[in-house]
Formats: C-alpha cells, sequence, structure tokens
C-alpha cells in the first residue's frame, strides 16, 4: 500500500498519526523503537501492526509484532536494518519526534489463548521458538501475565546467526531469574548460533533450530522432551525454520491447532 501523503492516509480514518518515543540499537544492524499509543488501542500479545513511514512524498508500508505488552502507554517493535529496504532505509534515519503512522486494525493468530480456547487445562511447557527478530512477539507474551499463569515451564529458542544478534538478553535473564508476581511458570532461554564459534564457557548451543531438534540436543538441554500430553508449540521466524519443524513435529504425531481440531502448535512467518 503506498499512498502519497500522510494527510491523504488519515483521512480515509483506517491509521492514526503517532510519534516516535524513542530509539534503542542493539548492534548496527538491530533496532528496537518505541512509538506513542493510539487512544483506545487493543491487541493481544503475539499479533503485529502495519505502520506506515513517509518518505519522499510516499508513505510506505510494513508490519511489525509489538514487542511491548497490551497493557503498557507505549506501542515497542523490534527490527532488522535490510540493505536497500525502502521502509528500513527510512527508519534508519529515524529520531525521537518523528510521525509514523499506525493501523487502528491488529493481525495475527498466532497468540497463546488459542490453546485455551481449544479446551487445554493450565499447566505443560510452551516452547517459544524463534529465529532472529522473529523472537519480537515472544518478548510481548513475556511481559503479559497471560502466559505466565497458564503454564509450568515456559521454554524460549532464539536461533541466530551471529552471538551479537540476541537482543533482550538482560531482560530474559532478569525474568528466567525472578519471574513476576503470581507466576506459575518458570522461564528457561535457550540460545543456538549457526556461524560464530562458541566461547569457552559458553551456554548457547551450536546449530539450527531445526538440527538441534533432529539430534535430541534441544530436548536435552531443556531438559524436557516433547510429547502429545503436555508440550505446546510456537514458532516465528525464518519460514524455512519452521516448514522443517513442522515436519519433525508431524513425525512426532503433533499437529497444528486448527479452529476445528485441537493441536498442538502454532506458526507465524516472519520473513
Amino acid at each position: 500500500m503506498i499512498s502519497t501523503t500522510i494527510e491523504d492516509v488519515l483521512a480515509k480514518g483506517k491509521s492514526t498519526l503517532q510519534h516516535i518515543s524513542s530509539i534503542h540499537w542493539w548492534n548496527d544492524r538491530l533496532f528496537t523503537f518505541s512509538t506513542t499509543k493510539p487512544e483506545g488501542y487493543r491487541y493481544v500479545a503475539g499479533q503485529y501492526a502495519r505502520l506506515g513511514l513517509p518518505a519522499d512524498g510516499e508513505v510506505i508500508w510494513r508490519p511489525y509484532s509489538m514487542t511491548s505488552a497490551p497493557h503498557e502507554d507505549r506501542l515497542e517493535f523490534y527490527g532488522i536494518v535490510v540493505p536497500g529496504g525502502r521502509f528500513t532505509s527510512q527508519a534508519k534515519l529515524m529520531k525521537a519526534g518523528d510521525p509514523i503512522l499506525v493501523e487502528k486494525m491488529v493481525f495475527g493468530f498466532m497468540t497463546p489463548d488459542r490453546f485455551e480456547a481449544q479446551g487445554d487445562a493450565p499447566g505443560g511447557e510452551l516452547w517459544m521458538l524463534a529465529t532472529g527478530t522473529g523472537i519480537g512477539p515472544f518478548i510481548s507474551m513475556l511481559r503479559d501475565p497471560y502466559v505466565w499463569t497458564r503454564f509450568d515451564r515456559l521454554i524460549l529458542v532464539h536461533g541466530v546467526r551471529h552471538a551479537d544478534e540476541f537482543a533482550y538478553e538482560e531482560e530474559l535473564a532478569r525474568l528466567a531469574a525472578t519471574p513476576p508476581a503470581g507466576a506459575r511458570a518458570r522461564l528457561q532461554c535457550v540460545h543456538a548460533v549457526t556461524r560464530d564459534e562458541l566461547p569457552a564457557g559458553s551456554t548457547a548451543l551450536r546449530g539450527r533450530i531445526t538440527t538441534l531438534f533432529e539430534n535430541g540436543e534441544l530436548e536435552r538441554h531443556a531438559g524436557a522432551p516433547l510429547n502429545e500430553q503436555t508440550s505446546r508449540l510456537m514458532m516465528c521466524g525464518n519460514p524455512e525454520m519452521i516448514e522443517d519443524t513442522r515436519k519433525l513435529l508431524h513425525l512426532r504425531n503433533l499437529r497444528p491447532v486448527r479452529r476445528a481440531n485441537p493441536g498442538h502448535f502454532l506458526t507465524e512467518n516472519y520473513w
């Protein structure tokens, strides 16, 4: 969707004008930015929004998952600079106070309440498998009280190419050490790197998430073997990772969640 001006977009009534609140760079490629939040804006942790940035007389749109929790008074997003990408080339120039458009409608069905909707009782493990910036929706979930009261264990697996791409590490370590008040669950974070050699003493795993599932290392590391009764999974990131993991899960008799059929896993492509 390309519109000529911000005014043209606002006249259609489907978007609101917000402003950049802050920007944090994790490295020269990965960044988190927050915006003001539209009045009455509602979403479920795990959903995403369409954002519009003005550039050269146009408005360029891209989808971004919220990393902020639904109860927060701001919106936060996590992204990567795509070489030559029109949106991120403009986003790289953003500064506090700059305008940004947020569509009123939210999108996405990879939300943990879908397991409850199919009749799952509280308990068991929720595996959250992410590659790259696909960790974004899981950050939102972990900032929200819901998953902490619905499961016994939360296992976040983050796969990246290089070790400097592990964003949100300090926050996740705090949550693992000190869960929120009233939490039923405990969080375990598993990091996996595909390209860098691991330094001595590193607790990260080396290899693709799918490889670590195939050889059993991921389950051994987490101390939680997959099973139909207690394991639930959510996957977000590289479509190849998702498709390969789906095949592995099918071999374990684990099925996708469908409206008419209870299942074990939910997915969201992030490319």
